[in-house]
């Protein structure tokens, strides 16, 4: 069972929700290459600086920023200071996507629902990854199980796998007539990618991170250990999308919550602040219990609001991780052979 989820709620999108499919695809399409791939241009690093295979170097380790798994032992030994090892990126690339669409990803309240953010993740990925030579596949993970997309190159396929996205069908949250005796979780749909994604490459996995939190926030949910097998191999990327009554709740008189995964109901009194004081305080343990879980992994952590211009936080964010990729490292002491 899915624990920590959200009230069910009508999603509010007046923009991209109330398009066509067609429509909606060309619109993400013109957003992405306007804004996004305008901003982005420069050296082949895509939405992350590297990955790849070729030695390019060895730059100072910086501490809580850096992989130990990179460390460049024998500079390290030569210069008697830590070192990592740099890689130039791979000129063809496999990106493999894994998007939530469980029920829960179906609530929003803003200007886009979690499930249509996630698409639009999913939009920016492709159309930044596509190039000669480049595929992209995708799991998509459904309450009927999990839905699998082969890797192809292409704009043709990128646009397929869009609208295959923007037509699954929507379960209105939990009904227990419908509902699936063991739905998959996201340990199941890690485990999946990892079978298939057998070449190097980018992994992206679009999710709220909820599934199978434990009340101990000391004890790691149950997708971080498949998590970090991923990162060892490839390079991650973790698209985390909330909404902002996932994070506090509105003074708005007695409202009736229900979990979309479960199906359970409760009446709360919202007007009671205390209530919604310790709503807030379990809502930012719970992100900060997802954040470091995600850090532990080794995946690097993309978080997007529904509330939020999504573009400019993708852009915010490739834009400080190549800052860091493109930090000078000290000068090299000691030396020797």
């Amino acid at each position: 069972m899915r624990r920590g989820r959200t009230p069910a709620a009508v999603p509010a999108d007046p923009g991209l929700a109330e398009l066509a499919p067609d429509r909606r695809l060309r619109r993400l399409e013109l957003t992405v290459t306007r804004r996004l791939d305008g901003l982005l241009h420069g050296q082949y690093r895509g939405l992350l600086p590297g990955p790849g295979s070729e030695p390019a170097g060895s730059r100072e380790y910086r501490p809580g920023e850096d992989e130990v798994r990179r460390m460049d032992w024998a500079v390290t030994a030569r210069t008697t200071v830590p070192h990592v090892r740099e890689v130039d990126a791979d000129r063809e690339l496999t990106t493999w996507l894994l998007v939530d669409a469980s029920p829960s990803m179906e609530f929003g309240t803003a200007d886009l629902d979690k499930r249509e953010l996630s698409v639009a993740a999913v939009a920016a990925v492709g159309f930044l990854t596509a190039g000669v030579g480049n595929r992209l596949g995708a799991h998509l993970l459904v309450p009927a199980g999990l839905r699998r997309f082969p890797a192809r190159s292409g704009r043709t396929h990128l646009l397929g796998l869009l609208r295959a996205l923007l037509a699954e069908p929507r379960t209105g949250g939990y009904d227990e007539e419908t509902a699936p005796l063991a739905p998959p979780d996201l340990a199941d749909a890690l485990a999946a990618v990892h079978r298939v994604a057998n070449r190097r490459g980018l992994v992206v996995v679009v999710s709220d991170f909820l599934d199978g939190l434990p009340d101990d926030p000391d004890e790691p949910p149950p997708w971080e250990r498949t998590l970090r097998r991923l990162a060892v191999r490839h390079q991650v990327l973790a698209v985390e999308v909330t909404d902002p009554r996932e994070l506090e709740l509105p003074d708005v008189g007695t409202v009736t919550l229900v979990d979309p995964e479960s199906g359970r109901r409760r009446e709360v009194c919202t007007s009671d602040r205390r209530l919604r004081e310790r709503y807030a305080a379990a809502a930012a343990a719970q992100r900060d219990q997802v954040r470091h879980a995600l850090r532990r992994s080794g995946a690097t952590h993309l978080p997007l609001r529904t509330d939020r211009d999504w573009c400019a936080d993708i852009v915010r964010h490739v834009q400080a991780q190549r800052r860091l990729a493109a930090a000078p490292a000290g000068p090299v002491r000691g030396g020797g052979a």
